[in-house]
């Protein structure tokens, strides 16, 4: 499977974001892509003001979600991107949609909210309760997370209960001291220890890192970007995946399972 993670810097402007996203997606399209994954907030991006979210959040049948389908009409290529969703009661969900051949394929509500680093995105977004979610992309399972689920190994592992070999991980990683080591670890160790592919698409610009990577089953960085808009480029082989999992079978040898209960949101919020 030919993956394409791309970045751009996201603005207020949904109508500007969207134009870059397309463009991305024509260029994934040019190279043979059969999964492109863009970044988490593609939608809209208020750095100063991040209560107007609200104020753009677009239903999963609105104009953003109904133009990346379009353009995806008549190709290959699957495309991976993020996006604010109206929760009903004044707040958002933080969604993924993964769309192909003119459709939605299927979506997904972060789980895990930003209430990190003086950071408190609960205050504004509520978050998902469903289970993991796998689809299938050219014949290869693929799961969904987002962005501070990475620093949960539970999630990444059901999605690898659930079947998947690759991981896609749109992403909107807030600069500040350590954190692209950060980014860099657990995007690697979630690959590594759950023997999948992971293709993460991080936003650029002057909040966040972008440095979106295409990591391999055996934790290798096999493509990389730093803090420009552009795509990388890799190739998820069958047999490497394989021999990857028969050399190095975690999956088979591991003694706990995970629970997937949610634990209720008045625990933590």
């Amino acid at each position: 499977m030919r993956i394409a993670v791309g970045q751009f810097a996201a603005t207020e402007d949904w109508p500007a974001n969207l134009k870059s996203c397309l463009a991305l997606v024509d260029q994934a399209v040019a190279g043979g892509a059969d999964l492109l994954v863009l970044p988490e907030d593609s939608l809209a991006l208020f750095i100063d003001e991040p209560a107007r979210i609200a104020e753009v959040a677009q239903p999963l049948d609105g104009p953003f979600v109904t133009a990346l389908a379009e353009r995806t009409a008549g190709t290959s290529v699957t495309v991976v991107a993020g996006l604010h969703e109206p929760a009903g009661d004044g707040k958002v969900f933080n969604t993924l949609v993964a769309v192909r051949d003119g459709a939605l394929v299927t979506s997904y509500r972060k789980i895990h909210l930003y209430d990190a680093f003086g950071s408190r995105e609960s205050d504004r977004v509520r978050p998902g309760d469903g289970e993991p979610v796998v689809f299938d992309c050219a014949g290869w399972a693929v799961g969904l997370m987002t962005c501070y689920d990475v620093r949960f190994p539970e999630i990444a592992r059901l999605l690898a209960d659930r079947g998947a070999e690759v991981i896609a991980l749109p992403a909107a990683w807030v600069r500040g001291p350590a954190k692209e080591r950060h980014w860099e670890v657990m995007t690697v160790a979630r690959a590594l220890e759950n023997t999948c592919y992971v293709a993460a698409s991080g936003e650029c610009g002057r909040r966040n890192i972008g440095a979106s990577m295409i990591v391999d089953p055996l934790g290798t960085v096999r493509a990389r970007l730093a803090d420009a808009p552009g795509l990388a480029w890799a190739t998820a082989d069958r047999e490497e995946l394989d021999e990857a999992r028969r050399r190095l079978p975690v999956l088979a040898n591991r003694r706990f399972a995970v629970d997937p209960a949610i634990r209720p949101l008045e625990e933590w919020c």
